[in-house]
């Protein structure tokens, strides 16, 4: 059997998540043995100066004996940061009047080049 068929034979079942330049594939596998697991992978687009980009890749492997745990522990955290910080995203990025260029290519923020020193006394 070719490795594409071994791949094509463990895929089961699959979703993808599109978040700006975060990518989430939920795939559901198969072991050797015919059980299943789940697979969450975020890809992430990093555009270079040139215009060129590559892609950043995170898997994680979940097995059923964790999926309990796992569901608690997920839920208990999502239900702290939307009890502490409610729904809205609090971030530079998502403010009405943010501009693309104000970033540096690494998401930093880029400090004001234009910025002039002003003493309130010499008005």
């Amino acid at each position: 059997m070719s490795d594409k068929e071994i791949m094509d034979q463990e895929e089961i079942h699959s979703k993808v998540l599109r978040a700006g330049r975060r990518t989430y594939f939920f795939d559901v596998r198969s072991t050797k043995a015919g059980d299943y697991y789940l697979t969450i992978t975020e890809s992430k687009k990093f555009t270079h100066e040139d215009g060129s980009f590559h892609y950043k890749k995170h898997k994680i492997y979940l097995y059923k004996e964790d999926f309990e745990a796992f569901r608690e522990i997920m839920e208990e955290m999502m239900d702290y940061i939307i009890d502490e910080k409610g729904l809205e995203v609090i971030s530079e990025r998502h403010q009405k009047d943010f501009k693309k260029e104000d970033v540096k290519s690494n998401g930093e923020m880029k400090s004001p080049e234009n910025f002039t020193d002003l003493d309130f006394d010499d008005i």
